[in-house]
């Protein structure tokens, strides 16, 4: 399995390429817009230019790296000589079903068809497609380069045999699978966002605030970064996201999001990627400032 597509050149699709193309893979990297493309490979470089300059790679891989990625905004022809798919598109499941039903068209009889997905359904994706044994998750960490790792998610008709390839390929990667089954949220968001919830909950409710809240959990709880932190992290349109799926495909009240949570979503405050969520964000700056909107 030395050929593989990734679809989709945002933060996960790019660190996702990155990896199996700095590990001998030889990768197409899919994406409808040639900008994000050009982007994802700036991206890329830059982080292997740090790689370099920390002496983790030399300066031959970070070349032969590069060398391996091609880049494809047209999806048939991306697909169309490989033996693994990775699809890092939009968490969308419209979107997601449309990919997977071109991927099926495109891609070989005998291709893995994966999917990144940290929520939806893998069963759910794979019944768009005519081979739903070939379908499988594997849930990459950010940033993907960094962390170490792989949520695999077998979907209800996910052949074992796919399963154990998957398996080897993500440790041929240098990661660690871990092997999970598909139910909402799988394991890592099913434990994380309902922690993360609470955590929001619990400023909502005045128990205390944004940074003591987050210090707390670092320093009590031996955390590498606060619950509402690493929400703004990961982006608050995310997290409110992947409660919904909780609440809905388990039907329990205690997966309910927090209305913080909905409101602060619904006005546009996202975390970093809109520049405020509970900390303020500045370009250039590394200070953890917490937003005005809750400093008591």
């Amino acid at each position: 399995m030395q050929q593989v597509a990734i679809i989709g050149a945002g933060t996960m699709g790019n660190g996702i390429a990155h990896v199996f193309a700095q590990n001998g893979f030889k990768v197409n990297l899919i994406d409808v817009s040639a900008p994000a493309l050009e982007k994802a490979l700036g991206t890329i470089t830059k982080n292997l230019d740090r790689q370099v300059a920390k002496e983790t790679i030399t300066e031959a891989t970070k070349a032969q790296t590069l060398a391996n990625l091609t880049t494809f905004t047209d999806l048939a022809e991306g697909v169309k000589n490989t033996s693994l798919v990775v699809e890092a598109a939009t968490e969308n499941v419209a979107l997601k079903l449309k990919i997977f039903a071109d991927i099926d068209t495109h891609a070989p009889a005998d291709a893995i068809l994966a999917t990144n997905t940290s929520s939806i359904s893998i069963t759910q994706i794979a019944a768009a497609t005519k081979r739903p044994a070939q379908v499988i998750g594997m849930h990459f960490m950010n940033p993907v380069p960094v962390m170490k790792l792989v949520e695999i998610i077998n979907g209800y008709a996910t052949d074992k045999a796919v399963t154990e390839k998957i398996t080897a390929l993500s440790r041929q990667l240098g990661k660690v699978p871990c092997v999970v089954n598909d139910y909402p949220g799988f394991v890592a968001n099913r434990i994380l966002m309902p922690m993360i919830n609470e955590a929001i909950i619990s400023l909502h409710e005045g128990v205390s605030g944004v940074a003591e809240i987050d210090t707390v959990m670092k320093l009590g709880m031996a955390h590498p970064m606060g619950p509402l932190q690493l929400a703004d992290f990961i982006g608050l349109d995310v997290c409110l996201y992947i409660m919904r799926v909780l609440h809905e495909g388990l039907g329990n009240p205690k997966y309910a999001p927090c209305p913080l949570l909905v409101n602060m979503v619904n006005a546009g405050f996202l975390g970093v990627k809109s520049g405020e969520g509970f900390y303020q964000y500045t370009a250039g700056s590394k200070d953890l400032v917490v937003s005005p909107r809750f400093n008591a």
